[in-house]
């Protein structure tokens, strides 16, 4: 057949919504406005950018080299503020949608507050990635990945992991052996140096924070195998620098746990069996990430099955898909229905029109086309 019946076509389009904004969060000023805008336009929208008041400069540079480009003025524009800047965006009625990345209270706040308004919002928010490490696994892979995924730009970003879960006390004794020699031997510095592991934290206020939390997870009972508080960095003593931590004998009701500490340290969980570890992602509030490590194909392909988790990596610690796929949580990682970038940023920055048409040229006159009803 042709069509949808005789001589009547049938077809759908997608459309730009118009104006659009992306409220972006400090620890990638570059990659996450890019996520946004760039597919934004491409779909023929314009764009405002708010960007994180602790490090404004990146996006604005963005907006110069776009004009620089040969963007005309206007299509990238990018506006500073704080609460604010960001209350304005969410009810002003010209803006048609709105893309937030940053923790989950505040994503819930701007997923609520937009959608009161009548806007398309997807609010992604915070994480606490798992990273199940099965007996068969190569530990020294193992331990050289929870490096750099549990401590790489100090722990701040969405999909380090925050949570290590060894099967089994022979299993757990392994990684402790060879991963706290290592969490020791970190090296922090200055973020320009080429020898860094990894640098500041973004600000006092966040530092203070995140110490705060190594001294509740020693409150709480679990095992500080590794104490990064009072690092001082000579030249640098005022800097906002916190050693590597990690802790051991985690378990499931500390506040800790529960909560996403956002920094440089490493929580162990000891899990009894597969089905213990495979549980804890699943149950956690959050669902962004989550990583297991085996050199069992079945036991990967259930987990990565059956796990409540948006992002799934197999023996690869931080799972951030490729643009030709898209970037998206589950449970409080995530508000709305589409992902950051890819063919979902394409679905979230336009809206599908579908068309129904038939020309008369050609038709019999007594020719009629009606809706079919109940007569």
């Amino acid at each position: 057949t042709e069509g949808a019946g005789p001589g009547i076509d049938m077809y759908s389009m997608r459309q730009p919504l118009g104006v659009v904004a992306g409220i972006t969060p400090f620890n990638f000023p570059a990659m996450i406005p890019m996520w946004m805008f760039g597919v934004a336009i491409a779909c023929g929208n314009t764009f405002i950018c708010k960007p994180s008041e602790k490090d404004p400069s990146v996006p604005i540079r963005l907006a110069e080299l776009m004009m620089e480009a040969g963007a005309p003025a206007g299509v990238l524009n990018v506006v500073n503020g704080d609460k604010e800047a960001v209350d304005a965006i969410l009810t002003d009625p010209t803006i048609q949608a709105v893309s937030f990345v940053g923790s989950s209270n505040i994503a819930e706040y701007v997923y609520a507050t937009g959608a009161a308004h009548g806007k398309r919002v997807q609010a992604m928010g915070g994480a606490k990635n798992h990273a199940i490490i099965m007996p068969d696994a190569d530990m020294d892979q193992v331990v050289n990945d929870l490096i750099g995924a549990g401590y790489g730009s100090a722990g701040e970003r969405c999909m380090a992991i925050s949570v290590a879960v060894p099967v089994g006390e022979q299993t757990a004794e392994k990684l402790v052996e060879k991963l706290v020699p290592r969490v020791q031997s970190l090296k922090v510095g200055i973020s320009t140096a080429a020898d860094s592991d990894y640098g500041p934290l973004v600000s006092k206020a966040h530092m203070d924070k995140v110490s705060a939390y190594i001294d509740m997870g020693v409150k709480e009972g679990a095992e500080l195998l590794v104490d990064g508080r009072g690092f001082k960095l000579q030249g640098y003593e005022n800097g906002f620098f916190l050693g590597g931590s990690l802790f051991d004998k985690v378990t499931p009701d500390m506040q800790t746990y529960k909560e996403e500490i956002f920094g440089p340290v490493l929580q162990i969980v000891r899990a009894k069996d597969f089905d213990e570890a495979a549980a804890l992602p699943t149950k956690h509030q959050y669902g962004n990430g989550v990583a297991i490590f085996t050199r069992d194909g079945d036991a990967a392909r259930s987990f990565a099955s059956r796990v409540q988790v948006g992002m799934v990596g197999i023996n690869v610690p931080i799972p951030v898909p490729l643009a030709y796929h898209t970037f998206g949580g589950w449970k409080r990682s995530a508000f709305g229905d589409t992902n950051q970038h890819g063919p979902e940023g394409v679905k979230f920055w336009t809206r599908i029109k579908t068309v129904t048409s038939r020309w008369p040229t050609g038709l019999k006159e007594d020719s009629s086309f009606v809706i079919p009803t109940m007569k």
